[in-house]
């Protein structure tokens, strides 16, 4: 179930874009099948991965991890095979459900409401160390930590196996004017003449620091993916929904549109600062993008209570060091934390700016969420107005 890579200039991770499937011809046939299965109940994040392993997007994961795989990610950052991969993608469910499912039984997977999704052959059930994990991938034990915090509440074993999607919706899709799975997206950019095409994660507005962070990639590459993360995020985060419209107006009136584009990332967020930078740029090289942006602190919760962060600004650019040139197959930019500079009148960073820091306005999604949160409008040097509209607006609703 693989699919041609000839519609980019990069290859997939692992040479081949996974297309875990069912042909259509044989779906009726196999939900039928699938209806006398054993059922594993899928909650949000496990639906998110569901879908993107089935399209190729965490190529070249066939299916949840099996224990060797597991363990050699928690441990390595590498798949038992050597191939870099830096989160655990893993099925968990309560001892009850695994004491009734053999190895090498096939199950189904199906969603809250009892939907049948997709079947898996169960190739391996295990335990896991949930500490254990959480130290390794979040470099912390503190529940203070979102990503710890979700472990911790998983259930206690975990099933490893291929999977099959029946259906075409697994997920549900709330932007489908945006949603672009790999091999689809990898056309379009062929279709636009796009040879070399830099990504940008996002789970905030496009503030004035993005701005010019994604500006100055495009000046050496043929386009950009605006590529927002849509799946679970935590409560502060702003609502998708608003966060869209934000983007569709700031593309439309800030950036040339022959050289950008819009496309969701339906993942899951595990605010696995610099694992999960490692984790985004693998996913966006399989949508076929040739570079990706890593600016501060990213995919980073924050602080804890006492104030402090859980990783340093730039842990997530440093992460990239322990890897062997090629590993990864696309090429990291780097980019410290952007500026408005009120004696330049512009944007910058301390490589590009020689003023004192008394004339620099930091700029973060964090703090024009804090602004927006207590009724204030933040500074044009903090964000585009019309941007600032949308989410006032947005706030309203």
């Amino acid at each position: 179930m693989n699919v041609s890579t000839e519609y980019t200039t990069i290859a997939p991770h692992g040479g081949e874009l996974v297309d875990r499937r069912a042909p259509e011809g044989q779906r009726d046939e196999l939900l039928s099948r699938a209806e006398g299965f054993a059922r594993v109940t899928l909650g949000p994040r496990a639906l998110s991965d569901l879908e993107m392993i089935s399209t190729g997007v965490f190529s070249p994961l066939t299916g949840f991890m099996v224990s060797d795989d597991y363990e050699s990610v928690v441990e390595t950052m590498h798949l038992k095979n050597g191939l870099v991969w830096s989160l655990p993608i893993t099925l968990p469910v309560s001892e009850e459900e695994a004491n009734g499912i053999r190895v090498g039984e096939e199950i189904s997977l199906t969603d809250e409401a009892g939907r049948v999704l997709a079947t898996m052959i169960v190739e391996d059930r295990y335990s896991y160390d949930k500490e254990h994990e959480a130290g390794e991938v979040f470099g912390t034990t503190s529940q203070e930590h979102p990503g710890v915090a979700a472990v911790y509440r998983q259930r206690d074993v975990l099933l490893g196996g291929e999977v099959t999607l029946l259906v075409d919706d697994p997920n549900p899709k709330p932007f489908p004017t945006y949603h672009y799975e790999p091999r689809r997206l990898r056309e379009v950019f062929a279709e636009k003449g796009w040879k070399r095409v830099v990504g940008f994660q996002t789970r905030n507005p496009v503030h004035r620091s993005h701005e010019y962070i994604q500006k100055s990639a495009l000046e050496i590459v043929d386009g950009l993916l605006l590529n927002p993360l849509v799946g679970e995020t935590r409560s502060a985060d702003i609502p998708a929904d608003v966060r869209m419209r934000s983007y569709e107006t700031i593309l439309e009136r800030y950036y040339p549109k022959d050289r950008t584009m819009l496309a969701v990332f339906p993942a899951a967020m595990r605010y696995g600062g610099p694992r999960e930078a490692i984790f985004h740029a693998i996913c966006r090289k399989n949508y076929g993008c040739t570079h990706f942006i890593v600016g501060r602190d990213h995919a980073g919760p924050g602080k804890d209570s006492s104030g402090r962060p859980f990783y340093g600004d730039y842990d997530a650019q440093h992460i990239f060091d322990e890897f062997e040139e090629g590993e990864i197959g696309l090429t990291p930019l780097f980019f410290e934390h952007a500026f408005f500079c009120l004696q330049c009148q512009g944007m910058g960073t301390t490589k590009t700016c020689p003023h004192d820091k008394v004339n620099h306005v930091f700029i973060s999604g964090t703090k024009v969420r804090e602004m927006l949160s207590k009724g204030e409008y933040p500074p044009p040097e903090f964000s585009r107005p019309e941007v600032i509209e949308v989410l006032i607006e947005g706030q309203r609703t």
